[in-house]
């Protein structure tokens, strides 16, 4: 049986083109020209997809959109025709539930994209799969809880979304389980971390070049964007895109059209954009380090990670994950943990979150001799001086940099080393060399000594060529 779909506009031609594309498509339509034939049909039919004009003779779109998410028909995918530019109206559609947009003049590729999403939203899924999406974030406290249920929700629209939250608190596996859940499933999950990106490499790794558009550039690349098409577009620490991307990203975002550096034309581009940082973005908006354009496009609907803090009953459930894990990728069995071991890991306040007590677990993990993990293995008081050192070390930045620069012993000579980095790795070895002479080359108690992982000190170790 072929999908039907309900297309709501007060003007023919535009109704006739809809229809006329979606037929060749292979899905049947009916067609309303007010708010309240569309009303009726929705009474009388079962669509799989509704699209709407949001200028109708006794109404508009938006309240259709209201009406289907607010009663049983609120799994049924709706989306509006908006004017060209009239962004404000697309976003509020989005707000209100709207599973996306297309401006007029109506872009038939685009309206082609759309409705093949809209019609995978509601088929029928790999069970394993979805599984497998929901396992990405552990946890039954009640704000884990509320997370599964708004990325179930969400993972229906093909809106942007906005992922606040704390560093280490699931980000990522959050957008994660939002693509897993989502219509583009069977498309390309592509992360990327936009503080980790050059500044002069940005354009070329989001839009890519053409061959011979700069110095460098000996073939065609694509770029990150054309990698995700079809699929999902995650930028990580979006707070740190510096403003003329922004400008660049904001384009890309509302034309759906992107330029490669060196090409004469644009090229549509179909991706969902799911974005995160750890910053306050608001405060970023109001201290004019983030466009409050862009702020406003992705932060179409937003969704927040609860820190390990708030949800220390789910922290034995994560410990024997990420146990499970770690002995198998070691090719051991997981030890036990006593009860006092998980009585302070609960009671831990956790500033890193699922990160810092992966971090934790893994070097308890390699110091534990026996085959269960106590107390003492935690090495938590470590932690807590790390993170008192890391605070005191912040308060008093300007003074020490200050003194060092008095310090003739401590400054780079550029006559004794080829390069900055070979200052400070030279550094780094006499450190790690005294650390090691003092403890008699025991690496657990130099990595002590250094305020260090012994899995930190191994990896300098091997960088810096003192593994014997």
């Amino acid at each position: 049986m072929l999908p039907l779909a309900l297309v709501v506009d007060d003007e023919p031609d535009i109704c006739k083109l809809i229809t006329l594309t979606l037929q060749r498509m292979d899905v049947n339509c009916h067609t309303a020209a007010s708010l309240a034939e569309a009303t009726r049909l929705l009474k009388e039919n079962h669509y799989d997809f509704c699209l709407t004009d949001l200028r109708l003779p006794d109404g508009d779109g938006l309240q259709l959109v209201e009406h289907i998410q607010s009663g049983v028909l609120r799994d049924l995918p709706i989306a509006v025709i908006t004017a060209h530019g009239n962004m404000d109206t697309a976003i509020k559609a989005l707000k209100l539930g709207a599973f996306d947009f297309v401006s007029k003049p109506v872009d038939l590729e685009r309206l082609r994209n759309l409705a093949q999403l809209a019609l995978r939203v509601n088929r029928e899924r790999d069970p394993q799969q979805s599984k497998s999406a929901k396992q990405l974030l552990l946890g039954e406290a009640p704000n884990m809880r509320k997370l599964r249920e708004q990325i179930a929700k969400v993972a229906r629209s093909d809106a942007p979304v906005y992922i606040s939250g704390e560093s280490g608190s699931g980000k990522e596996l959050a957008a994660r389980s939002i693509h897993s859940q989502g219509a583009r499933a069977d498309k390309p999950f592509v992360p990327i971390n936009c503080g980790a990106i050059p500044t002069d490499l940005m354009e070329s790794e989001f839009f890519g070049h053409k061959k011979g558009s700069f110095t460098g550039a000996h073939k065609d690349k694509a770029g990150l964007l054309q990698s995700a098409q079809g699929g999902t577009l995650f930028l990580d620490e979006v707070a740190d895109l510096p403003l003329d991307m922004q400008v660049k990203l904001l384009r890309t975002i509302q034309e759906k059209r992107i330029r490669a550096i060196g090409a004469s034309q644009e090229t549509p581009i179909d991706v969902r954009i799911l974005s995160a940082t750890h910053k306050d973005l608001a405060k970023e908006v109001t201290e004019g380090r983030f466009r409050n354009d862009l702020y406003y496009r992705i932060n179409v609907i937003e969704i927040s990670t609860p820190p390990l803090r708030e949800r220390s009953e789910d922290i034995p459930l994560l410990v024997d994950a990420i146990m499970q894990r770690i002995a198998q990728n070691s090719g051991t069995i997981p030890p036990g943990i006593s009860t006092d071991a998980m009585q302070a890991l609960q009671a831990f306040p956790f500033p890193g979150n699922v990160r810092q007590l992966e971090n934790i677990l893994e070097r308890a993990f390699t110091l534990c001799d026996h085959q269960e993990i106590c107390l003492d293995d935690l090495l938590l008081e470590k932690d807590e001086q790390s993170q008192d050192r890391e605070a005191s070390s912040t308060s008093t930045k300007g003074e020490a940099l200050n003194r060092n620069q008095s310090e003739e012993n401590n400054r780079f000579d550029p006559s004794q080393y080829n390069s900055l980095d070979e200052f400070l790795q030279n550094i780094e070895k006499e450190a790690i060399e005294s650390a090691l002479t003092k403890t008699r080359w025991n690496r657990t108690a130099a990595a002590q000594k250094l305020g260090i992982s012994f899995r930190s000190l191994r990896y300098r170790l091997k960088k810096l060529g003192l593994e014997t």
